[in-house]
């Protein structure tokens, strides 16, 4: 595993973008989202709706979005796919900024919700937790499938991150899959909902405000099956989740849940593709203190930066962010170390050959 400081020259926003609560904040608020939705208007205009058939009968809502006829034949080897954070949505700012930029350079995408996410609560009857890995396994599965000429780009943040990084080392992953790129992801679920606890009540409440207007959408499409009324009254996200856990889980604690989906220790350990992973030490969501408790892998790859806050390490006020050059960097350098694999597997093909070819001459 290579842990990278970003040094000064390579991720130094101007002075005033320095604040880690700026940078967490800004590219959800406008002028900066309205700039992020004009640079993204050519990939949102012909965005064609897909439901993915995730197995189990849990479909999951996505969206495709081809580049214009005369390119498509030169990059149907390729596809990016994009997932957001807890209570985010493939509409959020961030999503929608990465996107713009990989759509400009070539990479047909796909932006994908995660269950409950963007209004879907009436897809599907369970309620939408962080241990659902293999639903998103079967969510890229899906597009393997649906895109079968098509080596996969992962990109996913905070919570998506963390998910696409546990799809990269899960069993059940297609085999068209070209590497991973988390941005701020969850390493510690205990730790993160520490931060929220102890930090800036701003993140604490906007979480509690999203979800709980997600809650309240669960109940209306399923109101025979789910009644928050007395959770959404505590207003207090482990309150909320100890109870959630408790009622609509088979996790036997909290702990267990959390635990459940960390990637810390030797989750990543199975890890088959190339993953790279971005986080800010003033990431005032998720520590990254923990990254040591990370396991080396010949595969991971993380770059530590000073600034950036939470998903963002914006170094212009309108423009792409720097976790945005660096994901279209590593989407295509998957490509270039793809084709180095397949070079050294076709030379070992022929120096095996040539070997055999000499040892029955020598038998002659």
């Amino acid at each position: 595993m290579a842990v990278d400081a970003l040094k000064q020259g390579v991720f130094l926003p101007p002075r005033p973008l320095r604040n880690a609560h700026l940078q967490s904040i800004l590219g959800s608020v406008p002028p900066r989202s309205w700039m992020i939705r004009r640079r993204a208007a050519a990939l949102l205009s012909c965005a064609q709706p897909l439901l993915l058939d995730c197995g189990d009968g849990v479909r999951l809502q996505a969206f495709y979005s081809p580049l214009p006829q005369g390119r498509r034949a030169a990059d149907s080897r390729r596809l990016a796919v994009l997932l957001h954070g807890w209570e985010g949505s493939a509409e959020s700012p961030y999503v929608l900024s990465a996107a713009a930029l990989l759509y400009s350079q070539g990479f047909p995408l796909v932006r994908f919700n995660l269950r409950d996410h963007g209004a879907t609560q009436a897809l599907n009857r369970e309620l939408f937790h962080s241990c659902r890995l293999p639903e998103v396994v079967g969510a890229v599965r899906a597009l393997s499938q649906q895109f079968p000429a098509a080596r996969l780009c992962l990109g996913g943040f905070s919570l998506g991150g963390n998910f696409l990084l546990r799809v990269a080392a899960d069993n059940g992953a297609p085999d068209t899959l070209a590497g991973v790129v988390a941005v701020s992801p969850v390493l510690d679920p205990e730790a993160t909902l520490q931060a929220l606890e102890r930090g800036l009540p701003v993140y604490r409440r906007y979480f509690v405000r999203r979800w709980s207007r997600s809650l309240r959408g669960k109940q209306r499409a399923w109101p025979d099956e789910h009644d928050f009324d007395a959770l959404l009254r505590t207003r207090d996200l482990r309150r909320m989740t100890a109870e959630l856990v408790r009622r609509c889980t088979d996790f036997k604690s909290l702990q267990a849940y959390l635990s459940g989906y960390g990637i810390t220790g030797d989750r990543l350990q199975n890890l088959r593709v190339p993953a790279r992973l971005l986080l800010a030490d003033d990431d005032p969501i998720i520590p990254a203190a923990d990254l040591p408790r990370v396991a080396p892998h010949e595969r991971l790859s993380i770059v530590r930066a000073r600034h950036g806050g939470h998903c963002g390490f914006i170094d212009a006020w309108g423009g792409p962010s720097y976790a945005d050059r660096y994901m279209l960097e590593q989407f295509e350098q998957f490509e270039q170390f793809e084709q180095f694999e397949q070079f050294e597997q076709v030379d070992a093909v022929r120096t095996a050959a040539a070997g055999a070819a000499r040892n029955g001459r020598a038998r002659c």
